[in-house]
């Protein structure tokens, strides 16, 4: 597959942002692309923004999300909460199913990285189940380097390979942090910041951040 896992540091970094952003892109180069999220809870909103971005408005939001939560929760409760069974072979092989179908497939997990999942699992285990290189996404704020090392340092150790940064400013104003970060994020991780986006920016050079 050429495909991509797209985690964050925290929960509402703006992974759907960058996804979407990186599928306009693609669909604007004639790139065959698609957005994924095996698991969502709440709504849906973000996967209909996902096959908007990818031109293909009428796909139907199963295929691209096998599976839906309504409870606005982590995946493990949401599921208890609601008597579904959760199987990571089988999100992983749906998702293997969908991204067949396409030249590049951008699936994104739920909150950050050990999101828990079912019972003993979490979202890095989907992810060790799907065997893709990952991408990172840190909202450019106080605090994102010391999250992104440890996210960095938890992806590495569960023996994937962590391609890179992208940057999301989520504020109007500028501090010393978001001034800063992008320096002491590939000093201290060790990964390249492959984009950058600022406040109220919803494009992406996708060739810069997928190679």
């Amino acid at each position: 597959m050429n495909a991509y896992f797209i985690t964050g540091t925290d929960v509402a970094v703006g992974k759907t942002h960058v996804v979407t952003a990186l599928l306009r892109d693609l669909a604007q180069r004639g790139v065959s692309a698609m957005g994924c999220k095996p698991v969502s809870c709440g709504d849906r909103k973000e996967l209909r923004a996902m096959r908007e971005a990818a031109g293909a408005p009428t796909l139907s939001l199963d295929l691209i999300n096998p599976l839906y939560l309504r409870t606005a929760a982590d995946p493990r409760m949401g599921a208890e909460f609601e008597r579904q069974t959760v199987s990571l072979s089988d999100l992983a092989g749906k998702t293997a199913d969908l991204a067949a179908q396409y030249e590049v497939t951008l699936v994104e997990g739920v909150g950050g990285w050990e999101t828990p999942l079912c019972p003993g699992k979490t979202m890095a285990d989907l992810a060790v189940e799907l065997k893709l290189p990952v991408l990172l996404v840190v909202s450019n704020r106080q605090g994102a380097v010391s999250q992104a090392i440890m996210t960095a340092r938890a992806i590495r150790e569960r023996g994937l390979e962590c391609r890179g940064i992208i940057l999301n400013q989520q504020s109007e104003e500028w501090d010393t942090a978001a001034v800063t970060n992008r320096a002491m994020l590939e000093e201290y991780t060790g990964l390249p910041v492959l984009a950058e986006l600022i406040y109220g920016e919803d494009e992406l050079d996708s060739s810069a951040v997928l190679g």
